[in-house]
């Protein structure tokens, strides 16, 4: 309810019904003068945010710390003191994902794979190179190429820079682009072609101008365009989540309705995003301190999540423990297979948009 003065007139300015009272019963409206000063509009704003506030940390406080309660108290219609779940995930979902992308960097994944070498690797490499090359009975300049390019110690060495080396020798790789590529697919036979996949691949990276000598650059670019789908993903795995609810609650299907399997789950949903904001809190405080009790809160918090939901659906479903437990399992079994499955095939969407 804002704070502008009402209107004495009585019909609605949106649609013309005669009001009662403050707000008009036929859409709502609240009869106020539409007329209001710059300071009216800003107290009206931050009453809004204030009351938004005030509602998420009251629902924050039942979601932490009585699991299931809210849930519950939705399903009953008791809704009007807590924040709507929808609006709760989105704003939740949209404060994760904006510190996620703030913290994870592409480059970091993709750093650990191709470090520059140093002085002991370079030469444990070339010791390597060396004993397969001498066992090699066919054509070895790609080879030769590597251990020069290790034995230059001017030049940086890592694993991109070997793999692009073989890549680019042409009697390694005699065909340089995509459609020599697949010229020489339509000369084999049909049980020794290459399927989808591979003809994908070879012609988003093998034969692509840009990645075929940047392997580390490929890699990244996929990474960060994985990344931006996760949002998708979880958003389209949580119908899955209380669809699998639903089918371990099947025989209660009069008394729960898979919209309220979905409440249960957008609910745990929630709290996933809270922990796992508290999880990167802890990871970047552990970085910059180097203590290990922010590491150890890490895993203590870790652990609240699979604890969290069982509690969660004892005090929703109100089925014994042991029963709740098994039912439990199956939902993290299943849970985890449809996440697999989404993820591989998010990961071959990004792989398609590189």
């Amino acid at each position: 309810m804002s704070h502008a003065p009402e209107r004495r007139e009585k019909d609605c300015l949106n649609c013309g019904a005669v009001v009662m009272g403050r707000f008009c019963h036929i859409c709502g409206q609240e009869n106020t003068v539409p007329k209001e000063s710059f300071g009216k509009l800003v107290l009206h704003f931050f009453y809004d945010i204030t009351h938004f506030d005030g509602k998420f940390f009251e629902s924050l406080k039942y979601l932490l710390f009585r699991p299931g309660f809210l849930s519950k108290e939705y399903v009953r219609g008791r809704r009007a003191s807590y924040l709507n779940p929808v609006r709760m995930y989105v704003f939740t979902s949209a404060i994760f994902f904006l510190i996620f992308f703030m913290v994870v960097d592409p480059k970091s994944l993709n750093e650990n794979g191709d470090k520059p070498y140093g002085k002991n690797k370079r030469a444990a490499v070339i010791r390597d190179l060396e004993k397969e090359y001498k066992k090699s009975e066919a054509d070895s300049s790609v080879l030769l190429k590597q251990i020069a390019w290790l034995k230059d110690t001017t030049r940086p060495v890592s694993l991109s820079i070997l793999d692009s080396l073989e890549r680019s020798d042409s009697a390694a790789n005699p065909i340089k682009t995509f459609a020599e590529y697949e010229a020489q697919q339509d000369t084999l036979a049909k049980s020794k072609k290459d399927g989808w996949l591979k003809r994908m691949v070879a012609k988003k990276f093998t034969y692509n101008k840009e990645f075929r000598n940047n392997p580390s650059g490929m890699l990244e670019q996929w990474i960060k365009i994985f990344l931006h789908q996760l949002p998708y993903l979880l958003f389209i795995s949580l119908p899955f989540f209380a669809l699998i609810l639903k089918l371990l609650y099947v025989r209660r299907r009069k008394e729960f309705y898979y919209a309220d399997h979905a409440i249960f789950s957008i609910h745990h949903y929630i709290l996933s995003f809270i922990l796992l904001l508290f999880c990167f809190l802890m990871g970047t405080l552990y970085d910059v301190s180097g203590w290990t009790g922010f590491r150890v809160i890490l895993i203590v918090f870790l652990c609240i999540w699979p604890v969290h939901l069982y509690i969660a659906m004892l005090n929703f479903y109100k089925q014994k423990w042991f029963k709740t437990f098994v039912k439990f399992l199956f939902l993290n079994l299943l849970g985890f297979f449809t996440i697999l499955i989404l993820f591989t095939i998010f990961l071959l969407i990004s792989l398609i948009q590189l």
